[in-house]
């Protein structure tokens, strides 16, 4: 577990945000993994890091912020916070994020307080949240186990076997093993990855069809000059880094405006600390018209609701259904983990590098472009065993991209 543990944070510090000599580290972590923390932040010095600095989060505290603070606070995002990450964003600083929340931890909480602070922190930030879409800086997210989480990924289980075996999961999923080799894994598995993304960048779609027998019965445009993305980036500097460990998608934008039909999400979604289950979406003219889910209903009303962007799409994600995620045959209730192992998409603000030029362009050129611009984005799952995805090129010809849930290529 010691070897792990120290593979896995060299693994997200010199692979994934890959910080450079010189540069300052911001790392994002509860106070319940602080020992963890330091593991990265030693790593960090030693690859010449100019200063690690540590912004700590907590479950408990903001449950009780959210039940318990006045009510005006959640309509204000301090400048402290907005000047913290876009002050840091601009010094070139990279980020790392490690995720280890309770799926459930704001349930029974006031959905309208949730939405209200979702609203105003995303206005706040987002000049720093622009900063990091267009990868102007190194940024990774990675997970690490937890009682709560693993005891709603193991319910049956009891809590140390649980937590144990969530951690064995997360190391699968980002191939460690505890012997060294997760770096040359990982550049075997993004170069095949790249290969897929030179596949369908020569297609040059219009559009996608995906049908299952959930229900899912739905076209959505693509941006005229989209790129698939895959297997990691560069940030404008050009310094290599991969946003997501583990990954297992190829992904570009839709089209704003640009598709019509009927959604029904595979898996549930955890978000804003409610767990939201048997979404269906019903898309007019790229827009989401009618939302309903079995339960947590009003949390995805209220995301979708934060602007008029939210409505829209802003990601295509292809994931194979066999990716080495799903065959764990786990669902995490998390999202960094159930997106890979399913083709989902993303409702919300588009990348913009996944359009050509997209990063050099204004937030008006990007939307003139097509793509779609909001303070959310939010990933939710459409992959299924069943799952046919039909590519139609700009000459009306149809190529088939996935049956029974796998690329075809």
């Amino acid at each position: 577990m010691t070897d792990k543990l120290q593979e896995y944070a060299r693994l997200l510090v010199a692979f994934g945000v890959n910080v450079q000599r010189g540069q300052k580290l911001v790392i994002t972590c509860a106070v319940d993994h602080a020992v963890f923390a330091r593991a990265c932040m030693a790593i960090a010095y030693e690859r010449g890091c100019a200063e690690v600095i540590l912004n700590w989060t907590d479950d408990d505290c903001a449950r009780q912020r959210y039940l318990k603070a006045d009510d005006k606070v959640f309509d204000v995002c301090p400048e402290w916070r907005v000047r913290y990450f876009t002050d840091y964003a601009k010094e070139g600083c990279a980020f790392l994020y490690l995720l280890s929340e309770d799926p459930q931890n704001l349930l029974g909480v006031d959905p309208g307080r949730i939405a209200r602070a979702t609203k105003s922190s995303g206005e706040a930030l987002r000049e720093y949240r622009e900063l990091r879409m267009k990868n102007e800086n190194a940024w990774t997210i990675g997970a690490l186990a937890s009682t709560k989480w693993a005891a709603m990924v193991f319910p049956d289980l009891p809590a140390a076997e649980a937590e144990a075996l969530l951690w064995e999961r997360i190391f699968a999923a980002v191939r460690v093993n505890g012997d060294g080799s997760a770096v040359e894994a990982w550049r075997a598995h993004a170069a095949k990855l790249k290969e897929r993304v030179k596949i369908l960048n020569d297609y040059r779609f219009k559009s996608l069809h995906y049908q299952n027998a959930l229900g899912t019965d739905f076209v959505i445009e693509l941006a005229e000059n989209h790129l698939w993305e895959a297997g990691g980036d560069k940030t404008t500097g050009g310094v290599p880094f991969m946003p997501n460990l583990p990954t297992e998608e190829v992904f570009t934008a839709p089209k704003r405006g640009g598709g019509s039909g009927l959604i029904v999400a595979s898996m549930p979604l955890s978000l804003h600390g409610n767990v939201i289950e048997g979404i269906r979406f019903v898309v007019r003219d790229g827009r989401i018209v009618e939302a309903t889910a079995q339960k947590g209903e009003e949390t995805l009303r209220n995301a979708l609701a934060v602007d008029e962007g939210a409505s829209y799409f802003g990601e295509i994600a292809l994931v194979p259904y066999d990716s080495p995620i799903s065959r764990s045959n786990t669902l995490y209730y998390e999202t960094l983990f159930d997106e890979n192992a399913a083709c989902h998409f993303a409702f919300g603000e588009a990348y913009p590098t996944n359009i050509e030029g997209g990063a050099d362009m204004s937030k008006d050129e990007r939307i003139a472009a097509g793509l779609n611009d909001s303070i959310m984005h939010v990933d939710f799952m459409v992959g299924t065993a069943d799952l046919s995805v039909v590519g139609t090129r700009a000459d009306g010809t149809e190529v088939v991209v996935m049956q029974d849930g796998n690329f075809v290529f």
